[in-house]
């Protein structure tokens, strides 16, 4: 047992000069169906039903217009831009884009603000990105204005 641990010793703690060479090796893995045929379910990406259900509830619980946006609770919030056409991203949830056709624009729900930012790569005549903040101090009714306003 002492040689053992020895030689393990000896072989793995003593600096090596040169690394051992890797040989490169390829695999084809068999499949059962091809590519084309396989047996796929097709999804539609169109909107449930019940998810619409939940985003006009919401919508009918959006507080007066001239209220200011804080006092409107984040559901409230979210079918509030979907109504204006933002659609929200996968992977940031405070995220949204919407297109029009002279501006594109981004917009994100900051903890003390909203930001909308009018991408120069949308149509238009931009020369760069415009951004603007509003605070959620102002209506829902001024921020919808000044945003569909456009850059």
């Amino acid at each position: 047992m002492a040689s053992l641990i020895s030689s393990f010793h000896h072989n793995f703690t003593k600096p090596h000069t040169k690394s051992p060479k890797l040989s490169t090796f390829s695999v084809t893995l068999p499949t059962n169906f091809p590519l084309k045929n396989s047996p796929r379910t097709r999804l539609n990406c169109s909107k449930s039903s019940e998810e619409a259900q939940v985003s006009d509830q919401w919508l009918q619980r959006l507080p007066d217009k001239k209220k200011p946006l804080y006092s409107h609770s984040l559901p409230c919030i979210e079918s509030w831009l979907k109504s204006l056409h933002f659609y929200q991203t996968k992977d940031d949830r405070a995220l949204w884009f919407v297109q029009h056709p002279h501006w594109h624009a981004q917009l994100s729900l900051d903890l003390t603000d909203l930001y909308i930012r009018y991408l120069k790569s949308g149509p238009g005549i931009l020369e760069k990105d415009v951004e603007r903040r509003f605070s959620y101090a102002l209506s829902r009714e001024d921020i919808e204005n000044a945003i569909l306003g456009g850059p």
